[in-house]
């Protein structure tokens, strides 16, 4: 299975204990995959997943005693009493009353049951991303709202006539799976990201070392052209004993890293001492090429 299916494989588990939070869950599903139906007042609940079906149907049994009609359908009857519940006048289950979801646990309910019915979440091993698919503008923003109680920063976009709220970073999807109750997929995702994290942080120095004696050898080899062709034009007699001294020793030591090349001279010095001498080398043997192509 998925990351996202095993989070809500964990989330199917979590029922609210305080009725209003239940009453907050169902309201978070109902949002989500519930549609009334006009001629009958019935209310058809819009979804394939059986285990969402048993845990929707669950909870309004704990709320309203109700039994389902058919396969996810809710009879006029519970349909009224379904609308009671949820403080509704009209048909339009994508509007939620704010009063249901005013406290902090029962935020949390509402988000997991919409999460359940349209919420999914990838691999962290592979990318950050957590979204909840929404029916319309409205809902988004109420959904997006919610989500930014918690310190997020969750973004909306327009995907195949539905409005999406997203997260992106690593940290505020952590905090998403710890506030809908998905225990054991919050330490599963933190695992995975500290690891994804160091992993990327060893690339990082790899690339940089990489980077750093790409650019030693590259310095190297252009000090010793600059040296060899002192010597084979004449004018190597030229240098200071102190830079001959630093050229006859990147000479013998083509690959050895500044700061040991500067220790061998004669008294040693340190690595910014010896790349003065070198970087001088390099500059006479540029100001004799250039006066060579001047005349």
């Amino acid at each position: 299975m998925s990351f996202s299916s095993d989070v809500k494989e964990e989330l199917f588990e979590v029922y609210p204990k305080a009725r209003h939070c239940q009453i907050a869950e169902t309201a978070g599903i109902t949002a989500a995959v519930a549609r009334a139906v006009p001629e009958t007042g019935a209310v058809r609940v819009e979804t394939e997943n059986e285990k969402l079906i048993e845990k929707y149907f669950t909870l309004l049994e704990q709320t309203i005693k109700i039994d389902k009609d058919d396969h996810n359908t809710i009879s006029p009857s519970y349909g009224k009493k379904l609308r009671e519940l949820l403080k509704t006048d009209g048909d339009d289950f994508t509007v939620t009353n704010p009063v249901l979801y005013e406290q902090d646990c029962c935020r949390r309910s509402f988000l997991r049951g919409f999460f359940l019915a349209a919420g999914s979440v990838s691999d962290p091993s592979k990318s950050y991303h957590f979204e909840m698919v929404c029916r319309n503008g409205q809902q988004a923003e109420e959904v997006q709202q919610m989500i930014a109680e918690y310190e997020c920063d969750p973004h909306i976009v327009e995907r195949k006539g539905h409005y999406v709220v997203y997260l992106k970073e690593g940290s505020q999807i952590e905090t998403m799976l710890g506030l809908l109750g998905a225990s054991k997929a919050y330490m599963d995702f933190e695992n995975a990201r500290i690891l994804k994290e160091m992993r990327e942080n060893v690339n990082r120095q790899v690339n940089c070392e990489t980077s750093n004696i790409r650019k030693s050898v590259s310095a190297a080899v252009r000090q010793i052209e600059d040296i060899r062709f002192l010597q084979e034009s004449g004018h190597f007699s030229e240098l200071s004993p102190n830079l001959q001294e630093a050229a006859r020793l990147r000479l013998a030591n083509p690959e050895m890293p500044l700061y040991e090349l500067g220790q061998k001279c004669s008294p040693p010095v340190g690595k910014s001492g010896i790349n003065h001498r070198l970087r001088k080398i390099g500059q006479m043997a540029y100001d004799i090429r250039n006066q060579e192509d001047i005349t």
